[in-house]
């Protein structure tokens, strides 16, 4: 149900590595400008990896809503190039435009399983992965195990949620109503109502929660040994286990009985029911938690998009979507394929066995695709994002997320209606360590 949802189960730098960051850049946000690239000049004639550099990105953490100009440059500039991260060998491709990351992500000659085993160039030192999750399946093993998942997000079972979900936003706003301003959202409302949100449709109980934020805070941030992280996932893989094996007999219409029964009738493994459920809990709490904080923190420094939103509530889906395609959601990209065989890509050849990076966050800004892409536009004509993916990996539950992420804005702004930062926009801090991007604190008034 995530935002560019992280299809490992953990990305974490070992506390021995002290390779210092790179300087966070000044807060701007460069527009890749339509430019046409070698190969929009020469459409027929295909290139390999001989005419192309091979650049190195380092991915800073920049701060607030900045987007990486090295993305920027390669999306103008060489749309198909060349990069190596600053951990893992070799080199990988980055495909940037909307139409190839849209090409790369459906074609099956683009390979995920194919990643077992390979030390492809990537932005951390290590990854902790659950090899059985469907974030690492090809068809039709992808097929099956997506099957038994989207049983957990119906209709149905989307709406049960919803109404939950409701009552716990205007609980965590009471609370905070009470304690005081300033609060910080952070602690106050991202943090657990994504939790609680994500724990509804996995089934696990309210007292058990604490947990999931606390194996979830050890499994996608970079904070941690990778010895912390393998014991997190040891963790929270015997509690999947034994949730799984107590649905099996008092049923259920939540993720751990869907999974539960599909283990019953042999379509899923035990192996990769846990990893799929682990892989939805954390992965989805983690997302929609520094999402929805970076949508917050977008409308906060944009107060007339927030005014336009208080005067015309109607606004919001609309507001929702131009939020996700506009909010960049991560430093650098997430999962890389590998290609089983060559293909020809916007000109350029991908040699069988080659490494390949698809950008969300540069097809979402894409200037050939959508007008000014730099803006936050709430009357954008509909556009189809890739915010929530494309192709068999699409996030599992976008319709969830979009839910959230309306409940929890529509209710701040009615309730909060002098809703703003307490402190200067540069001086709220982005967490440097985590998966997925956004506000270590989201100080408020109101």
């Amino acid at each position: 149900m995530t935002t560019n949802t992280p299809e490992t189960a953990a990305h974490t730098r070992d506390t021995a590595d002290t390779e210092a960051q790179p300087e966070a850049q000044p807060e701007a946000e460069p527009e890749p400008e339509s430019a046409p690239s070698v190969a929009e000049a020469e459409p027929d004639a295909e290139r390999d990896a001989d005419s192309h550099p091979v650049r190195f990105w380092a991915v800073p953490h920049l701060p607030g809503l900045d987007f990486d100009p090295f993305l920027a440059e390669r999306l103008r500039e060489d749309p198909v190039s060349r990069i190596r991260l600053p951990h893992g060998e070799g080199f990988a491709w980055l495909i940037t435009r909307y139409e190839d990351v849209k090409l790369v992500t459906d074609d099956t000659r683009f390979s995920r399983q194919a990643l077992a085993g390979r030390d492809v160039t990537r932005t951390t030192p290590h990854f902790v992965t659950l090899d059985a999750a469907v974030g690492f399946a090809d068809p039709p093993d992808h097929t099956r195990l997506r099957r038994s998942v989207d049983k957990a997000f119906t209709s149905r079972g989307t709406a049960r949620v919803e109404e939950r979900a409701r009552r716990t936003m205007d609980d965590l706003i009471d609370g905070m109503l009470r304690a005081g301003a300033p609060a910080d959202l952070m602690a106050r409302i991202n943090g657990p109502f994504p939790l609680a949100v994500v724990s509804e449709i996995t089934g696990v109980p309210e007292h058990d929660r604490p947990l999931m934020g606390k194996w979830t805070e050890s499994l996608l941030t970079s904070a941690y040994s990778r010895a912390h992280s393998e014991r997190a996932r040891a963790e929270v893989g015997a509690y999947f286990t034994g949730l799984i094996g107590r649905r099996r007999t008092n049923g259920g219409d939540d993720l751990a009985a869907v999974l539960a029964e599909a283990v019953e009738t042999d379509e899923l493994t035990l192996e990769e029911a846990v990893a799929t459920a682990v892989l939805i809990q954390i992965g989805g709490a983690h997302a929609v938690t520094s999402n929805s904080a970076t949508m917050l923190y977008a409308l906060l420094t944009h107060p007339d998009h927030m005014a336009r939103l208080r005067a015309e509530p109607e606004l919001l889906p609309a507001a929702v979507e131009e939020l996700l395609r506009f909010v960049p959601h991560r430093d650098g990209v997430g999962l890389a394929r590998i290609a089983t065989e060559d293909v020809t890509v916007h000109g350029v050849r991908i040699r069988a066995g080659e490494a390949v990076y698809a950008s969300y966050l540069t097809a979402n800004r894409d200037p050939d695709v959508f007008t000014d892409p730099g803006r936050l536009d709430f009357d954008r004509d509909p556009a189809p994002h890739l915010a929530f993916g494309h192709g068999p990996h699409h996030c599992v539950g976008p319709a969830l997320a979009r839910t959230a992420s309306r409940i929890m804005i529509a209710s701040l702004l009615e309730r909060l209606p002098r809703l703003r930062l307490a402190v200067p926009r540069d001086e709220v801090r982005r967490r440097r360590e985590a998966l997925i991007r956004g506000p270590e604190a989201l100080p408020v008034l109101w």
